[in-house]
């Protein structure tokens, strides 16, 4: 604590160019790639992991694990929030003389801070990563999450409980009230929401494929036959609000859907809308490869939101959405097949239908009366039919269905 103050005191610190301590920091690898030797359950120190997230150092060292693992190097500011600082680069060294012959030692030169030019101080490589000490968005607090919290139970399938309360009994006070917080609820719409699963509203005969936390549903009015939605099964309104154990599957059938459009010679993008809607309502919608290359698409992105006034910037790749955005904030989101991402921080109005404006324009798909879903509804047996056939194809793709 006292190096801490000692340190941060000064207000031109911007860091230190070399940490060395005994344990490692707890959690480095998050956001990152995962460490292979070690038990990651057990492993680190919180108290390290808090002087590296102030420190900040360029190179932090440690070796008490007796393990080899070079995590990709952290970004230590929010993107589009902070001003650019430089990337930290944690590496953890084997035992001398290990019999693995694992690598203990780490040559590398290095130019103090004090003497480096500030544009070629805060370069970031391709491969960096969000800052694995931020859990969220809301890393002011400077806290971890609490277990409860951690502990919380995913929401259920249908027409499941989603309103069970989780944790143990409290205990009286005495006067006919409980000590302690309650248990922390799943959040609940405020009214009829239409992509609940256990909401009565939900249109069930669009869904194709059910997970633990996620379902993939065909778009109503889609652009294509193909055209789906990753939906959580509880009410969340934003990417940004989801559970990590929801951001996972979510994941997983991203992947899925990559897999699968790929076998049909398409290639998909990802887009949300966090502005004006209710439940989180991730759109994929695939495009044949003859259509237009990856590049075409982030133009024309760009483009049609310069003509309308829109900011829409590039963000970096291994980006968390929840290190640039608060939850409660508008916001619309583009993720291509690529990884590359585009963001807009909503201010004021925003047209509605600008994602699917952009995929329907001349440029890419050429549908352009197909821009608003309401002109694309089909009947129910129509519908029916669409979400058969692409159940069918999707079957070998879908984690879900495995044991």
């Amino acid at each position: 604590m006292s190096l801490k103050v000692s340190l941060t005191s000064n207000s031109k610190f911007k860091g230190v160019d070399i940490l060395l301590t005994s344990p490692w920091p707890k959690e480095v690898w998050n956001y990152g790639n995962a460490p292979t030797d070690i038990d990651v359950k057990t492993c680190g120190s919180a108290s390290v992991a808090s002087l590296a997230a102030t420190l900040k150092p360029r190179y932090h060292f440690s070796a008490l694990q007796g393990a080899n693992y070079e995590r990709l190097p952290y970004r230590n500011h929010l993107v589009l929030q902070e001003n650019a600082q430089h990337v930290s680069r944690f590496i953890a060294l084997a035992s001398v003389g290990n019999p693995g012959k694992k690598k203990y030692i780490y040559a590398f030169n290095i130019v103090p801070m004090s003497g480096t030019d500030s544009a070629e101080l805060v370069k970031q490589p391709l491969d960096v990563t969000e800052n694995p000490y931020r859990k969220s968005g809301k890393d002011e607090k400077k806290t971890q999450r609490s277990k409860a919290l951690e502990e919380e139970e995913p929401a259920q399938q249908f027409f499941f409980d989603l309103n069970r309360q989780q944790g143990k009994k409290r205990q009286s006070d005495g006067r006919g009230g409980h000590q302690g917080k309650q248990p922390k609820k799943h959040p609940q719409p405020t009214g009829p929401c239409w992509f609940c699963l256990a909401s009565p509203e939900v249109e069930k005969h669009l869904v194709v494929s059910i997970g633990e936390h996620c379902y993939v549903a065909l778009a109503k009015g889609g652009l294509t036959s193909d055209h789906v939605l990753i939906l959580p099964i509880g009410h969340y309104q934003a990417m940004v609000d989801l559970s990590s154990d929801v951001v996972e599957e979510c994941e997983k059938y991203k992947a899925s859907l990559k897999k699968f459009y790929k076998s049909k010679a398409k290639r998909y993008v990802m887009f949300e809308r966090n502005y004006r809607s209710q439940h989180l309502q991730l759109q994929v919608v695939p495009l044949p490869l003859s259509c237009c290359a990856t590049d075409d698409i982030k133009e024309s992105f760009i483009v049609q939101a310069q003509e309308q006034n829109i900011e829409l910037l590039e963000i970096p790749v291994h980006t968390d959405i929840k290190q640039i955005v608060q939850p409660g904030t508008p916001y619309f989101y583009v993720e291509l097949d690529n990884g590359e991402k585009l963001f807009h921080r909503i201010k004021k109005n925003f047209p509605l239908q600008f994602g699917r404006e952009v995929l329907a324009s001349e440029a890419i798909l050429n549908i352009p009366t197909r821009a608003d879903w309401r002109a694309c509804k089909l009947s129910q047996d129509e519908e029916e039919s669409q979400v058969k056939a692409f159940r069918k194809d999707f079957e070998p793709f879908d984690f879900s269905l495995e044991d």
